[in-house]
């Protein structure tokens, strides 16, 4: 079996900060590390490995940086990493993005089933995973909690809805977006960081993906951020921390009186 899990380079801060002229984030400066949500559908292919013997390949678009984010992978139990940097691709939103993903994998091969983290924590979207199975027209399950059973080209995954669970069955290949209560991501073992260091990460552009350039990077994006504003903090609060019990009993005569002022009481 052959899965392809798609990862993001994410800064590693909640301070995010954007370009007021282009709209897109400003990531220069940045420590970065691997999207938190994609650990956990790296560890679901690797568990699929341990019990099939499945070969994994890893990709991500990004600049040459994000190579590390591939390697952290390959040390987790991926066994392949191809990465998609260009300066054609930046400024790209969800769709063309998932177009650059899914032209990717059309160069990869054969597959039977792509993993992706639920959504990335910087653009919070949730989007490209369904992207990709559009783009490759392929069947696809979100927010999945547990992979049941694979046999004979099924699979068989619980999901998470709004009242509780349903279970669905799907032909593969297929797609797959995965959410924290499907596992435990594991911490990468010596072993793995020394065949991380000495794996080839394979570097493709617009040529080796045979991209159209008016569906990748900024130009291909349908998505425009027209305006950038700080939101205004809206309700202000007090903090008391009574002394003793008179400051205590006065506290709480101006909580009582802030609530009758509100009509609460």
């Amino acid at each position: 079996m052959r899965i392809i899990v798609p990862i993001k380079q994410v800064p590693e801060t909640t301070n995010v900060k954007m370009d007021p002229v282009t709209g897109t984030m400003v990531r220069e400066g940045v420590e970065a590390i691997i999207n938190p949500l994609d650990l956990y559908a790296i560890e679901a292919a690797a568990q699929l490995k341990e019990k099939f013997g499945s070969k994994i390949v890893t990709i991500s678009m990004g600049p040459a940086k994000a190579e590390e984010a591939l390697r952290e992978a390959i040390a987790m139990g991926c066994d392949e990493a191809i990465l998609l940097t260009d300066k054609a691709f930046a400024g790209a939103d969800t769709w063309a993005t998932s177009y650059t993903l899914a032209q990717a994998i059309r160069r990869i091969g054969e597959f039977d089933l792509i993993l992706c983290g639920e959504r990335a924590t910087d653009g919070d979207t949730g989007q490209v995973g369904p992207g990709i199975a559009a783009w490759l027209d392929l069947p696809f399950a979100t927010y999945v909690s547990k992979i049941e059973s694979i046999q004979d080209g099924e699979i068989i995954v619980e999901r998470m809805v709004e009242n509780g669970y349903e279970m669905l069955s799907m032909p593969m290949p297929c797609l797959l977006t995965v959410v924290k209560e499907i596992n435990y991501p594991r911490l990468p073992s010596l072993k793995g960081k020394i065949a991380a260091k000495q794996k080839q990460v394979a570097y493709w552009g617009t040529a080796e993906i045979g991209a159209q350039p008016n569906n990748i990077g900024l130009k291909g994006s349908p998505t425009r951020v027209v305006k950038i504003a700080t939101p205004q903090v809206a309700r202000f609060g007090k903090i008391v921390q009574p002394k003793d019990e008179h400051e205590l009993n006065r506290a709480l005569d101006e909580l009582i009186d802030m609530l009758k002022q509100k009509a609460i009481l």
